[in-house]
């Protein structure tokens, strides 16, 4: 299984700040955002592994425990390697070190990287066996969009999730009804078997009987032994007012079942919120362009904007308005922790493509008043 770098995938250095992975995160969810690149596969699978990355590197705690797994050169399959260490060794299973082969690794338990175990799955291949006593439930993380209104102004999104469920035929034995549970055979009742390349032994899951040390006689016809099914669960998730991109929450209890007993894992939500064609957020405020015309600008108007809650609000222009000048209208923009932004009216001042005759004529008065060259 090959390294999977988040720093890589995010196209910064392992030094970089949180804010400059911030920036490069929002850059590249920009690009490759499927909204923006409707119908390709490869920027959908980008974006999805852009966001895998920003999950990790993006969360303080995580992003030290990544670290410290790459120091320690946790990537290969099969072996615990130091960096820098050759790939070559013989491999193999092993109860114990022998001459040649290295230490083994006991009890290599991923329990210190806290919510990893995926993460750590992924870049290790393998895990803790699992308990035969009660098990806590499944935890899911993953990646909601949500419109940038909701995400301003607080709302609700409906997120459908698959997740593992304790088998309701066989309560999480595997066993079939009346089948008889032996030793498993291939691990002799440890749970776990131990593997053997280029100086390291490392403990994994016995793959017959996924960890419990025991296998039945029958499997449970319903769930093939595994003693939990996947089953879709949805959910109405609460988006908090002035919710950010890669901002989080985590749903204590929401996740999967437990098994035998055991508690419910969480569900941890990272947001991802849409871009707006119609406003652009700035901290707390929230800026709008307001398109006019040369004479709206040069002899002064009136413009209407719409706020984020739909409400409308009339801005003055002045005489002489130029294109990108800016009017801050109080308190209506996004409010967050006791503090609420503004919006921002951007007038874009609009050029006509194509002039009637008489508009034409016009302007050529006009031109001429002033002495000016056209």
């Amino acid at each position: 299984m090959a390294q999977k770098d988040f720093y890589a995938v995010l196209g910064v250095s392992a030094s970089a700040t949180a804010d400059e992975i911030k920036k490069q995160y929002r850059r590249l969810a920009k690009q490759y955002h499927p909204d923006t690149n409707k119908g390709d596969p490869k920027a959908a699978d980008r974006f999805k592994e852009i966001s895998e990355a920003y999950n990790v590197l993006g969360d303080a705690e995580k992003r030290k425990q990544y670290d410290e797994m790459r120091r320690l050169g946790a990537f290969d399959p099969f072996t615990a390697r130091r960096p820098g260490a050759s790939r070559s060794g013989t491999g193999g299973a092993s109860a114990a070190g022998t001459p040649g082969q290295g230490p083994r690794v006991e009890d290599f338990d991923v329990g210190g990287f806290g919510g990893l175990g995926d993460l750590f799955s992924s870049m290790f291949g393998g895990g803790r066996a699992r308990p035969s006593g009660p098990e806590k439930g499944q935890s899911v993380e993953t990646t909601l969009e949500v419109p940038f209104k909701v995400a301003a102004l607080g709302g609700k999104v409906p997120i459908e999730l698959e997740v593992n469920e304790e088998c309701g035929t066989c309560k999480g034995s595997g066993a079939e009804k009346g089948a008889k549970i032996q030793t498993c055979p291939e691990c002799q009742g440890r749970g776990e078997i131990s593997f053997g390349q280029g100086g390291f032994a490392v403990n994994r899951p016995c793959p017959m009987c996924l960890g419990k040390g025991t296998v039945p006689s029958q499997k449970c016809h319903a769930c093939g032994g595994a003693g939990a099914s996947r089953t879709h669960k949805k959910l109405l998730i609460s988006v908090p007012q002035g919710t950010e991109s890669g901002s989080k929450i985590r749903l204590k209890g929401q996740g999967g079942a437990g098994l035998r007993g055991g508690p419910p894992g969480d569900i941890v939500i990272t947001f991802q919120v849409r871009d707006d064609p119609a406003y652009e957020r700035d901290g707390l405020d929230v800026v709008v362009q307001a398109p006019v015309n040369i004479a709206q600008a040069t002899l002064g108007s009136k413009v209407s904007v719409q706020t984020l809650d739909e409400k409308r609000v009339t801005i003055t222009l002045p005489r002489g308005t130029p294109s990108g000048k800016r009017f801050r209208v109080r308190g209506q923009g996004i409010a967050r922790d006791g503090k609420s932004g503004d919006l921002l009216v951007e007038i874009q001042v609009q050029v006509p493509d194509t002039l009637t005759p008489e508009q034409e004529r016009l302007m050529k008065q006009f031109a001429a008043a002033g002495k000016l060259e056209y």
